[in-house]
C-alpha cells in the first residue's frame, strides 16, 4: 500500500519557546519512505533526537512569534498483519525487555485500576481472544465525539464518560491489555480514511508470534478508522504523552491545521 501525506501546522508563540514536533512517518522495516521533506519558518533552534523505542524523530525547536511547518511524504507499507483473535498471550516472565515498560502504569493508562472490571468481563477468554473481545467492547459501549476529551483526559475519564477521539479510545484499550497482563502501547500516525481527517491514534498489542518463537507487535484501532496495512506510523510510546505531535513547553496557540492523507 502507498500513501501520500501532507501536513501543515501553524503556531504562535508569545515569547521565545522550547517545542517539540513529532509529525514525520517513521523509517521502519515495514514503512518505506519514497520520498519525504519538512519545511519550517527559521528559528532560533532545530535539532532531531531519536523518539521512544527509536521509532522516528522528535524535532527540537525554540522559536517566537508565528511558526509553520510543513512537511509532505510518500511511503509504502508492507506490514504483516495477524488475525488477533488467533494469536496466544506471552507469558509475562518470558517477555522480552522491550515489551516490560508497555505492561506498566502510565499517566494516562491506568491499567491496574481496571482489573476488576476486565476480569469480570473478559476473564473467559485469553490472549489475542481478549484483545478481539476488548476491542469490540469498546466499538459498542463508546461515542466518538470531537471536543469531548482534553490533553487532562485519562483512560479512566474517557471509560467513565462512554466517549472521547481516538487518543481516549486508545489509551481505554492499552489499559485494559496491561489489565490482563498484555504489554500493550500508544501509537500515533497517519490512516487514509480518518474522518474528520487529523492525526490519529491507535494501539498496538504485544501477542505469541505464529511462528512460536518470540512476540509480535499487533496493530488494534477500536474506532475502527484505519486498515493496520494502511497506516503509517509516527510514534510509539506508553501513552500519548510519549507521543504527542506537539508539545510545548510554554504558551503555543495552533492557529492553523491542514493534514490529507491519500492512498497512492
Amino acid at each position: 500500500m502507498t500513501l501520500s501525506i501532507e501536513t501543515s501546522l501553524v503556531y504562535h508563540f508569545d515569547q521565545p519557546t522550547d517545542f517539540m514536533l513529532q509529525i514525520e512517518a517513521a523509517i521502519l522495516p515495514e514503512q518505506r519512505l519514497i520520498s519525504a521533506r519538512i519545511e519550517c519558518t527559521p528559528g532560533e533552534h532545530f535539532a532531531r533526537v531519536p523518539a521512544q523505542e527509536h521509532i522516528g524523530d522528535r524535532i527540537w525547536l525554540r522559536h517566537d512569534g508565528e511558526f509553520r511547518v510543513d512537511y509532505a511524504a510518500k511511503l509504502t507499507i508492507g506490514r504483516k498483519v495477524e488475525d488477533i483473535a488467533s494469536l496466544g498471550a506471552v507469558e509475562p516472565h518470558k517477555l522480552p525487555g522491550e515489551a516490560v515498560d508497555f505492561m506498566l502504569d502510565s499517566r494516562y493508562c491506568d491499567g491496574t485500576g481496571f482489573q476488576p472490571f476486565v476480569e469480570e468481563q473478559f476473564g473467559h477468554l485469553s490472549g489475542g481472544g481478549r484483545i478481539a473481545a476488548m476491542r469490540d467492547w469498546i466499538v459498542e459501549h463508546f461515542h466518538y465525539v470531537p471536543g469531548s476529551s482534553d490533553m487532562h483526559t485519562t483512560a479512566t475519564d474517557s471509560f467513565m464518560a462512554r466517549r472521547g477521539v481516538c487518543r481516549d479510545y486508545a489509551h481505554v484499550l492499552v489499559a485494559f491489555a496491561r489489565a490482563s497482563a498484555i504489554p500493550a502501547r500508544y501509537v500515533s500516525g497517519y490512516g487514509p480514511d480518518v474522518s474528520p481527517q487529523d492525526f490519529h491514534a491507535v494501539a498496538e498489542v504485544f501477542l505469541a508470534d505464529p511462528s512460536g518463537i518470540g512476540g509480535t507487535w499487533q496493530i488494534v484501532d477500536p474506532t475502527g478508522m484505519v486498515d493496520p496495512h494502511e497506516f503509517a506510523k509516527i510514534a510509539v510510546g506508553r501513552d500519548a504523552a510519549d507521543a504527542g505531535f506537539m508539545t510545548s513547553y510554554g504558551y503555543a496557540a495552533m492557529t492553523g491545521k491542514d493534514i490529507t492523507v491519500r492512498r497512492g
